[in-house]
């Protein structure tokens, strides 16, 4: 009957405040955690047809649902590994537990928007509730292989050993030398000019190239021509490169490289100006200019000056420190002022964020209703980018919770004195007999 209606309505309308006051309890409850997503309630309501003349009350149904896709605000740290997304997508983390049993590498991939992340025992990147950061490792160079996207096939768990050492060999050299044009006028002396350039090996032992330009001296007038010998320590002082440098004497063009030809070594390529020699080590380039640079080598005057020696590498070095740029990358930095990069973290986007499933610890597992994940390198495609030495805050409004709470109150009361209505005409109807 139409009474007995309004009763089970009235009691679906207590159950599903009750569900709402859980929400608004478990919001308020985490307004200080870091990556709590707000939970919500929905109500929908239910119609039972009854026929012309006649209404039947259908209640209230209730849903709820967490609300993945809603950010909070970013806060600064002192952690450069505390992380947050900026933007959408999620960071692939997974539970310390799965974490170094035998020789796994298939480890259930879970999610989430920020974390505080900091080595472990045995060098992961943990969170304090447990959670690993996955990545993809870099290769020796730094570059990162390609991985599929749709696989967590390639992800491991970031390791940092900060008891790392690590050298950086010399491959590169930029030499500006002028050479002193009196030396090969007639009648010089046939002096040999020489340096010496530091350079690091693939173990980071320091060695030497030693340079001499020797002049050559006509008989009239003046030749313009250096040969230059290059000697390498590692190699025992064997001659590892000899060129010959013609310089240009023309009016405009004057002390200017005008040719260079290679007896010994690599050849040197015009369209950039370098020339490489084979070390005990392995190759190095050397820069000296292209030919009719000003800015390369020349003769000129009467004074050798070596006027700039630059080389990349460099000896062994201590970690001191890991951070992550906007686009994923985890440089290592050590105390010699080299950086490595060490892994790359993608980010992982679903195409219903709020159909993943919540885990303990802020965390997320794709379900069918999120659909299928996608890797993205981030600040690429639709992800936003990853912020270090921050975090992201609780996404609850504590003054709309309590606006919400005030409302689901009055609702629940409202809904209890129907249920006393109800129980008061149920209680004349009884009357009528007596």
């Amino acid at each position: 009957m139409t009474i007995s209606s309004s009763l089970n309505a009235s009691v679906a309308g207590l159950a599903s405040n009750a569900s709402r006051l859980a929400t608004i309890s478990d919001n308020i409850a985490n307004s200080s955690t870091y990556g709590y997503k707000r939970a919500v309630t929905d109500f929908h309501s239910m119609v039972i047809d009854s026929g012309a003349g006649k209404y039947t009350a259908g209640g209230v149904r209730v849903t709820t649902e967490r609300m993945i896709d809603e950010r909070g605000p970013l806060v600064a740290t002192s952690n450069s590994t505390d992380l947050a997304v900026r933007g959408r997508g999620m960071l692939p983390v997974t539970k310390g537990s799965s974490v170094g049993i035998g020789e796994a590498t298939d480890f259930p991939m879970q999610l989430a928007t920020t974390g505080s992340f900091r080595a472990d025992a045995d060098g992961y990147l943990t969170t304090p509730s447990g959670l690993v950061l996955l990545g993809w490792p870099a290769n020796p160079d730094g570059s990162i292989s390609s991985f599929p996207r749709d696989s967590i096939g390639g992800l491991e768990p970031i390791r940092v050993n900060s008891n790392q050492f690590s050298s950086d060999p010399t491959t590169a050299i930029d030499l500006t030398v002028n050479l002193p044009a009196t030396a090969t006028e007639a009648g010089a002396a046939g002096d040999t000019e020489s340096l010496s350039i530091e350079y690091y090996d693939n173990l980071g032992i320091a060695e030497n190239l030693s340079i001499n330009f020797v002049p050559d001296v006509p008989a009239t007038g003046s030749s313009n021509t250096w040969t230059m010998f290059i000697e390498d320590s590692s190699s025992g002082g064997t001659v590892v490169g000899q060129y010959t440098l013609q310089f240009d004497d023309s009016p405009g063009l004057g002390g200017r490289l005008l040719s260079v030809t290679d007896s010994v070594g690599g050849p040197y390529v015009a369209a950039d100006g370098t020339l490489s020699v084979t070390t005990g080590s392995g190759d190095i380039t050397i820069d000296i200019g292209e030919l009719g640079d000003p800015g390369g080598m020349s003769q000129l005057s009467d004074a050798f000056a070596p006027v700039s020696i630059s080389k990349d590498g460099s000896p062994v070095g201590n970690m001191t420190s890991v951070e992550v740029d906007a686009n994923g990358f985890v440089q290592a930095f050590f105390d010699t002022g080299i950086s490595r990069t060490i892994y790359q973290i993608p980010l992982v986007d679903v195409p219903n964020i709020n159909g993943l499933e919540t885990e303990d610890h802020q965390s997320y597992t794709v379900t069918p209703e999120s659909g299928e994940f996608y890797l993205w390198d981030a600040s690429d495609g639709p992800t936003g980018d990853i912020v270090s030495f921050a975090r992201e805050e609780s996404a609850t409004d504590v003054a709309g919770e309590l606006t919400q709470l005030i409302q689901t109150q009055r609702a629940y009361s409202s809904n209890a004195k129907v249920i006393q209505t109800v129980d008061e005409m149920l209680q004349e109807t009884t009357n009528i007999k007596r």
